[in-house]
């Protein structure tokens, strides 16, 4: 894929980007190598006052870089806004807690004193995707750069404006030039940087193909990885639940970011003593969606980031239409200019079908009719994911009772699933492993080392 932005609501080239060559690379790496001595060698305070005046240039300077996701991918403007903000919000999390997750810890034993102590890794490779261009960054390099690591960039091909982007948000923040790089490279050069001494450690988010091939060579070289891949999360609605609320929540939770994101509610697992009720006012909702110019504020649905997921993803639909699956609005690709694809419900969805056992990564939702809550909870588990999860019922106590046995990396009741700074975020089964944010992500990419006094 070549190097380029192309504008998903024009479909025009905007600018096509020179691959970085390999002599380039490597005094990338040279350079950053050589930096991460110095860089941790600072005190995590000096890291922390770093880290928040990255916060503040991303907060002052939040119309221009939302309007590079606006242009790169697609992101509606409002919604490309609160991502730059919450970027902020995650730079001054670790500004304040980074200290405290990384100061030594005691651990009693038979010496006169033992204790835990937490040291930088080297440099962290990070292969980010492109649907939360910036986000999915932040949320890894705040904590990765507070804990004395290195980062090198291997940003998605279709956001290279973003990739440069950030790299300048940390110059700008006063950070040395070479502890934050970004890579122009394309991706069948990303498996050989696994190779390089000079990468001690990778973080991937992405599809589920690209995790199992990273993180096989990480493996290979015997390097620690974290990956938060695909999902089809589970959306369960009781039969006691508040239906006006669980509906609204649920129209953002499926289609925000015009539905592409790993923790979107894509399986919304129905009690039929309320389907039809839930389905019927869904439907509006969705129809009800504006789609449209990402440009304007007003836009809730943009395009898709590019024409080959807009074609993957209806062949999805037209795949589970054959099956046996209901199309009930959406579903057809217009011939307007742009890769938009219509807000979709689909409704008689059952096991086999594409919308069932595949991640539908955009702008349909798929309705699936229970008559217990124990076949939700089994539907709700036959899946080869596990990131995230939402229950909804009146009762806490009913639905905390069911959701000890929903298999993922969250469980959400009476609300969409979301990523905060201050809780662990990451999945199970072929969704991912290790944890991003709160005090867990902090030290996914340090040594832990035991001191012991006699």
């Amino acid at each position: 894929m070549p190097i380029a932005t192309i504008n998903p609501a024009t479909e025009k080239n905007v600018k096509t980007f020179t691959e970085y060559a390999d002599s380039k690379v490597n005094k990338i790496l040279n350079d950053v190598s050589v930096s991460s001595i110095d860089w941790q060698s600072l005190r995590v305070s000096s890291r922390a006052k770093l880290i928040r005046k990255a916060g503040n240039y991303l907060k002052n300077n939040c119309e221009d870089l939302a309007d590079l996701m606006t242009l790169e991918m697609g992101k509606p403007i409002k919604q490309a806004k609160a991502e730059i903000q919450k970027c902020s919000v995650v730079c001054e999390y670790y500004a304040k807690n980074g200290k405290k997750y990384l100061v030594d810890t005691d651990y009693p034993s038979d010496a006169s004193n033992s204790f835990v102590q937490y040291h930088p890794l080297g440099t962290v490779l990070a292969v980010m995707p492109w649907n939360f261009p910036f986000w999915q960054v932040f949320r890894f390099a705040a904590p990765a750069l507070v804990a004395g690591n290195t980062v090198v960039l291997k940003h998605a091909s279709n956001v290279p404006k973003c990739a440069l982007a950030i790299e300048k948000v940390f110059i700008k923040a006063g950070f040395p030039k070479n502890v934050f790089r970004t890579l122009l490279i394309s991706t069948n050069k990303t498996e050989q940087l696994l190779e390089d001494a000079r990468i001690h450690a990778v973080t991937l988010t992405g599809s589920e193909k690209a995790g199992s091939k990273i993180g096989a060579k990480a493996g290979g070289k015997l390097k620690k990885a974290v990956m938060e891949l695909g999902g089809s999360d589970p959306f369960i609605v009781l039969p006691d639940a508040d239906i006006k609320k669980a509906v609204e929540t649920g129209i953002q939770a499926r289609f925000q970011n015009t539905g592409q994101s790993c923790i979107a509610a894509k399986r919304f697992i129905l009690d039929n003593c309320i389907a039809d009720e839930f389905i019927e006012r869904y439907v509006q909702k969705a129809e009800s969606l504006n789609q449209g110019d990402p440009r304007n504020v007003d836009t809730f649905l943009g395009p898709m980031a590019r024409n080959d997921l807009r074609d993957s993803l209806h062949k999805q639909v037209l795949a589970s239409i054959r099956s046996g699956a209901k199309l009930l609005t959406g579903g057809k690709i217009s011939s307007r200019t742009g890769f938009y694809y219509p807000a979709t419900v689909l409704d008689n969805i059952k096991p086999g079908m594409k919308a069932y056992k595949e991640e539908l990564f955009g702008p349909v939702a798929s309705m699936i009719r229970v008559d217990h809550i124990d076949e939700a909870i089994k539907i709700a588990n036959d899946s080869s994911f596990g990131l995230g999860s939402s229950i909804w019922s009146k009762s806490n106590k009913k639905a905390l009772k069911y959701a000890e046995k929903i298999q993922a990396g969250a469980t959400f009741v009476n609300e969409m699933v979301k990523s905060d700074p201050r809780l662990p975020f990451g999945g199970i089964k072929k969704s991912g492993y290790g944890r991003e944010l709160s005090d867990f992500g902090i030290r996914e990419f340090v040594n832990i080392k035991t001191v012991y006094v006699k």
